[in-house]
């Protein structure tokens, strides 16, 4: 599959984003997604995951309860939604894909990566 992402912007704290992150490739059925993110100088994170089914997500403890992320498959979209922005959230943020079981939570897992989308959250 080839990923998109898109979605991102300048935003203050405390306000909300949602990335979206289409297929222009192959159907997203049967892949295991992902978002990450990258800030400058620090490597890159987990942020979020949901199964092939959509049925069982996964989430870093730092943005647990805060950005829900959800599949949409007939779309071949899958979206995050960013609430409660902090700073600390600036980043660059990539979605991903992997057909394999495995630890979500690890980019070694996924094989097929978005562009990035640029997240800035001003405090």
């Amino acid at each position: 599959v080839q990923l998109q992402a898109s979605g991102g912007g300048l935003v203050q704290a405390g306000g909300s984003l949602r990335l979206s992150c289409t297929s222009s490739g192959r159907t997203f059925s049967g892949y295991n997604l992902g978002w990450f993110r990258q800030a400058p100088g620090k490597e890159r994170e987990f942020v979020a995951s949901i199964d092939w089914t959509g049925t069982r997500t996964y989430y870093s403890d730092s943005v647990k309860g805060r950005f829900p992320i959800s599949r949409d498959n007939p779309k071949n979209t899958v979206y995050l939604q960013m609430n409660s922005l902090k700073p600390e959230d600036t980043a660059v943020y990539y979605c991903a894909a992997t057909s394999r079981p495995g630890p979500y939570g690890s980019a070694g897992l996924y094989d097929q990566w978005g562009q990035g989308t640029q997240v800035t959250v001003s405090s």
